[in-house]
């Protein structure tokens, strides 16, 4: 069968039915959603988004941009995205080698000299399979860095959380609930902004990646799927994390933060069992705690951290071909 890489535009699939692709995609997240990327303004990227096509049958998107250094055109799947790569209903080996060659094709003819992309974690997936990276690797892609995020297999009964816990976990936790410390959801994200930007200008001397207006649009955008979760004392936020329900199976953290004059408290811990209770409740069976490694490099205390709530890191990879 003979497939066709075609740049996407709304008259070729309306952003509504390129989102609901996605939306019942076997690996389908947030990121690859049209109402999530445009929160980026028009001039930050140039969309050069794709539909893989068999006749008339969508058969896989592809989100990416338009990135140029230098005289080299890489398309990128997706700069403005956790993940990009191929977003599929259904994928038999030989199509994925068929969209793999479509996609090398259309870079070549379109002047590209490379092609970059983060594949979402192989947890992510409804039917989890390797024949997008067997396909890629077979058309000369490559490994450009293969980075470790910590994920949580959710338990169904919830009863069963604590046993995920390492010991110092469990007594901190249990610490912060008797100290008073109780979660809930918040849309008080300037609170919880202000905790953020200083933590990361004091370890890290670095801003946020999104600004608090896009924090808070996004919020608005998916209501049901980006909130803020907060430890509170006494009425004041100390902690907080907002987490993203990629899909239906799979929730991501997003800049897990607290105020340090308050870490006697042990918020985080609490917060984060609270959080794995809704999870379960709500039949969530992955938790993505986010990378440890920055370009293969262990962060050993942050990875530390993650494991004593039973995190165990699996592979984020990246792929890329120069043409």
């Amino acid at each position: 069968m003979n497939y066709t890489a075609e740049r996407w535009s709304p008259s070729i699939l309306k952003a509504h039915e390129w989102d609901e692709f996605v939306l019942a995609a076997d690996n389908g997240t947030i990121f690859h959603e049209r109402t999530f990327l445009n929160y980026h303004p028009a001039e930050r990227f140039i969309d050069h988004s794709l539909v893989i096509h068999s006749k008339a049958n969508t058969q896989a998107l592809f989100p990416a941009v338009e990135w140029t250094i230098d005289k080299d055109k890489t398309l990128y799947s997706h700069r403005g995205a956790s993940y990009g790569g191929f977003v599929y209903k259904d994928a038999g080996l030989e199509q994925t080698i068929g969209w793999a060659q479509a996609l090398k094709r259309y870079a070549q003819d379109a002047g590209f000299t490379r092609i970059l992309m983060t594949l979402p974690p192989i947890v992510y997936a409804k039917r989890q399979t390797n024949y997008c990276e067997y396909a890629l690797l077979g058309e000369g892609f490559r490994y450009q860095k293969r980075e470790l995020t910590a994920v949580v297999s959710i338990p169904l009964d919830e009863a069963d959380i604590f046993s995920l816990f390492k010991q110092e976990a469990r007594t901190s936790t249990r610490k912060a609930e008797k100290m008073g410390v109780h979660i809930k959801t918040s849309t008080d994200y300037a609170a919880y902004y202000e905790i953020l930007s200083h933590n990361l200008m004091m370890r890290h001397g670095v801003t946020p990646t999104h600004t608090l207006a896009e924090l808070e649009y996004l919020a608005t955008a998916f209501p049901d799927r980006i909130r803020l979760q907060a430890a509170f004392l006494d009425g004041r936020m100390i902690a907080g994390v907002v987490n993203f329900l990629a899909n239906s199976r799979t929730m991501l953290g997003f800049y897990i933060s607290d105020n340090k004059e308050f870490q006697e408290y042990r918020a985080l811990n609490l917060l984060f069992y609270e959080i794995f209770r809704t999870c379960s409740q709500n039949g969530i069976e992955w938790y993505d705690f986010g990378t440890f490694t920055l370009n293969m490099q262990p962060n050993f205390g942050l990875g530390k951290f993650k494991e004593t709530f039973g995190a165990r890191g699996i592979f984020r990879d990246t792929m890329e071909i120069w043409l």
